[in-house]
């Protein structure tokens, strides 16, 4: 069965993950014991990512918690795709360069042909969706029971990983007009046609 939902702000329903985690205070990092999210120390800063469409088969989300290099706990949403096509790729960093002022490092591709992703996983802060049609969805289910979607392995590892914590899986999705303030994106493969990279003066991110 297949569910539609219009403009949907995920920023909410992130704090109500995030609030499944341990508590995030004092953070000893033990890197070899999985202790992260993602599977690097993050920078601390937020990032760009958008798209025309994502098309998703197996999908995930729950909360989690990134630490940087200087041990900042960081709450998250991990949002996880066993399998996405995706059209119109945008990633944006902006940057700021001494005496220079800011420059964005802007990333683009899969327009004509769509980029391929496997075993995806977001790291966000906030997701925004235009239009979100979702196919044999359950809210609410425990972390640790998630089957349709995947789960990292660090973070089945990790101390902030809650299996009774609130999760949503899914078996397929399709979302328009995504985007999303990450600190952190991994895959197991990205494919990008048409790949194109700029460093241009002045912020110009993604949305």
């Amino acid at each position: 069965m297949s569910h539609g939902f219009g403009r949907t702000r995920w920023k909410r329903f992130a704090l109500v993950l995030a609030t499944s985690v341990a508590a995030a205070g004092a953070v000893g990092v033990g890197m070899a014991q999985g202790a992260l999210a993602a599977s690097f120390l993050i920078s601390g800063r937020t990032f760009q990512v958008s798209a025309d469409t994502l098309e998703v088969r197996g999908l995930s989300i729950y909360g989690m918690v990134d630490v940087t290099r200087e041990g900042t706990a960081v709450p998250v949403t991990v949002t996880g795709f066993r399998h996405a096509e995706i059209s119109g790729l945008c990633q944006s960093v902006v940057v700021p360069i001494p005496v220079l002022g800011p420059y964005t490092l802007r990333l683009t591709g899969g327009d004509e042909q769509r980029a391929e992703a496997r075993n995806m996983f977001i790291d966000a802060q906030e997701l925004d969706v235009g239009q979100a049609n979702f196919k044999a969805i359950d809210m609410g289910v425990a972390a640790g029971a998630v089957t349709k979607g995947p789960i990292s392995p660090g973070d089945k590892q990790s101390r902030y990983f809650d299996p009774d914590g609130v999760a949503q899986q899914a078996d397929a999705a399709r979302l328009t007009d995504v985007e999303v303030t990450a600190v952190a994106v991994s895959a197991a493969t990205l494919n990008v046609p048409d790949l194109s990279m700029q460093l241009t003066q002045g912020s110009h991110e993604c949305f």
